[in-house]
């Protein structure tokens, strides 16, 4: 079984599961019955770094919408700041029909931004 320090990329995969699983309102139970693995050995691999078979990550990746570069391409996604992968990735996981007002939030973010940019001649 691979080695967290041998895959790099893979450094976040357990935690990023765990979070997405809890996102999604999924028990440990029932996401490991979704890949045909054991609860324990899923809790190992949230918990303790454990890397899975390559089927057990496509499976996970596809089930939580986890971005499969993060850990197949890392240094594509080292060229996003740590703040702004995470909130893609809650964005990914957030229902649609609440994205709207994330929009919204977005939107009026960037005007009250505009107006300061503009100011300093940008």
């Amino acid at each position: 079984m691979a080695k967290i320090e041998d895959c790099p990329g893979f450094e976040t995969f357990g935690a990023d599961v765990k979070e997405a699983r809890k996102a999604k309102n999924l028990a440990r139970k029932d996401l490991a019955e979704k890949v045909n693995i054991d609860t324990r050995y899923l809790a190992n691999i949230e918990n303790e770094g454990t890397i899975p078979s390559l089927p057990v990550i496509i499976q996970l990746v596809k089930i939580c919408s986890l971005p499969m570069e993060r850990y197949f391409n890392p240094e594509v996604m080292r060229e996003e700041s740590e703040l702004r992968q995470r909130v893609g990735q809650k964005l990914k996981l957030y229902l649609e029909q609440y994205l709207p007002i994330v929009e919204g939030a977005i939107d009026g973010a960037l005007k009250v931004e505009k107006p300061n940019e503009e100011a300093e001649g940008v």
